[in-house]
């Protein structure tokens, strides 16, 4: 256990914990809005660094280094995608979904689904999916942070992962979301200095990548193929296009990344933010994946490809920067970590128990109740996290691609088509979880050659489609909504008529709802 990894690690927490108390200071869990939105006063940079940061997860460090050590080049198809995923989500999501959800007074991603398609059924199965599939995600980032610090602080397995759970969830509990998105930010700087100082050191160690991809020919050529080790994947173009797809436009599908369109302080931010999100992007998605290839070179007896960033970082730089790049690979499973936990507990709170079970309850008691949730899930994930479920690759893979299966259509429609309505809507969430979980589970993706998310996205998106537009004399768009749609197209600042009309009481939604769903 080296005591300057120790050192710079202990800071970086404490740094983590005093944005925290700042936040809290700030009112960030007085009200309702302050803890799940941060007052909708989020500004471009924070919008943009939370997002991708929150994006990118422990997966980078673990997932991306292990994708690269055991298939080479391949990995580059899920780079590819990723690089201009911000950008691809702000642009498409980020003004209307700002302007949308302020009109209708939404304050969960859910929450604003069931507003937009008015049925309790859309909350109800949107909610339960969510908390399921957040909280397996939640499980592979504390997998991912207890890994991380078990070898570099040599710390056991258990007390690493209990550190990690405990700092996590006490900003969390403290400032909601400003102290989630403020602490993004530090962290995503952390992750960039983090990731090209290891980038570095790896490349002067192997003789920089000409070199590198010299030896790595002649260890096994396919290494240097995007069709990855063996030409395992050659041809299969609907493996090779889910990849791309998955965290390219999958990011529109993930309830805890949506959820950054709705803080934004003001809609047009949303411009500014891509340009910062591709901007970080394109320093830092690649590294992960050129980092595993090269472990090959420099680890050739690694036991668990997952380590292979951790191992690199422990083998090449001196305590001092090993602390840095630990505090990068913790930042990077940190930022998802806590936006995860956030998102999750606020849609169990508010999308499932203040909706379902006690709508009349007061603003304090409602944040309350959410804190409350975060802190039992945090809990529950850690001590599930003790027995090391399956890869932290393969549990993001599956719950990102579900997700994004199931709810991309359904939020891009929300803000672009007229006529996508209640039944497309639940519809198209079904098919495409169901679809994309026993794409998975069945093996199909092995046996058609097509990803999971890909196969999940076409016929949710069908769906989506056909039963919209079967239904529309018997299930219209109601003319408040489209009213509201119309506003979104408008280059402008929401009117104060309209931000002063939105509401967050539940006491009278289910009424609301329940003449809405009726058919004209």
């Amino acid at each position: 256990m080296n005591s300057t990894v120790l050192l710079f690690l202990a800071l970086y927490f404490l740094a983590m914990l005093a944005v925290g108390i700042v936040a809290m200071r700030r009112g960030g869990s007085s009200s309702m809005e302050g803890y799940y939105l941060s007052g909708r006063n989020v500004g471009p940079l924070v919008t943009a660094m939370t997002m991708q940061s929150t994006s990118m997860s422990g997966y980078m460090f673990l997932g991306a280094g292990s994708l690269g050590y055991t298939q080479g080049y391949y990995g580059f198809w899920y780079a590819a995608g990723d690089i201009g995923g911000g950008v691809v989500n702000l642009s498409v999501l980020g003004r209307r979904m700002r302007k949308l959800s302020q009109i209708m007074g939404a304050l969960t991603s859910i929450e604003y689904l069931e507003k937009r398609y008015p049925s309790k059924w859309v909350r109800l199965i949107s909610a339960v999916l969510s908390v399921f599939l957040l909280g397996a995600y939640v499980l592979a980032q504390f997998i991912a942070g207890g890994k991380g610090l078990e070898m570099v602080t040599g710390l056991p397995y258990e007390a690493s992962l209990l550190i990690a759970v405990a700092v996590i969830l006490a900003y969390t509990l403290m400032g909601g979301y400003g102290a989630v998105a403020y602490t993004d930010l530090l962290q995503s700087l952390v992750m960039l200095v983090g990731i090209v100082w290891i980038l570095f050191a790896t490349l002067q160690e192997v003789g920089g990548l000409t070199a590198a991809n010299e030896a790595l020919a002649a260890l096994d050529p396919t290494l240097l193929s995007v069709w990855g080790r063996d030409l395992a994947y050659e041809g299969q173009w609907g493996i090779v296009l889910g990849a791309l797809l998955i965290f390219s436009i999958g990011y529109m599908g993930w309830p805890h990344v949506v959820t950054r369109h709705m803080a934004m302080r003001n809609p047009f931010h949303a411009r500014r933010a891509g340009v910062y999100s591709t901007l970080w992007n394109l320093v830092f998605v690649s590294a992960p994946y050129i980092l595993g290839t090269l472990a090959i070179l420099v680890l050739p007896d690694l036991d668990d490809p997952e380590q292979a960033i951790f191992a690199l970082a422990q083998n090449l730089l001196p305590a001092a920067v090993v602390g840095i790049v630990m505090a990068a690979i913790m930042a990077a499973i940190m930022s998802t970590a806590d936006s995860i936990l956030l998102q999750t507990g606020s849609i169990a709170a508010r999308d499932l128990y203040e909706r379902f079970i006690n709508p009349r309850m007061e603003e304090k008691q409602m944040v309350r109740v959410s804190q409350l949730i975060v802190l039992l899930l945090g809990m529950a994930c850690a001590v599930i996290a003790l027995f090391e479920p399956p890869a932290v690759f393969s549990i993001v893979v599956f719950t990102t691609s579900v997700l994004g299966s199931a709810f991309l259509p359904a939020y891009v429609a929300a803000v672009w088509w007229k006529k996508a309505n209640t039944p497309g809507a639940l519809a198209s969430i079904i098919v495409g979880a169901v679809v994309a979980f026993l794409w998975k589970y069945l093996g199909l993706e092995a046996a058609t050659e097509i990803h999971p998310m890909l196969a999940g996205l076409v016929l949710s998106s069908v769906t989506m489609v056909a039963v919209s537009l079967a239904t529309q004399r018997q299930y219209p768009v109601p003319e408040h909504i489209l009213r509201a749609m119309q506003e979104t197209e408008e280059l402008r600042p929401l009117p104060r008529s309209l931000a002063s009309r939105q509401s967050f009481e539940m006491a009278h939604e289910a009424l609301t709802l329940k003449s809405a769903e009726r058919p004209t």
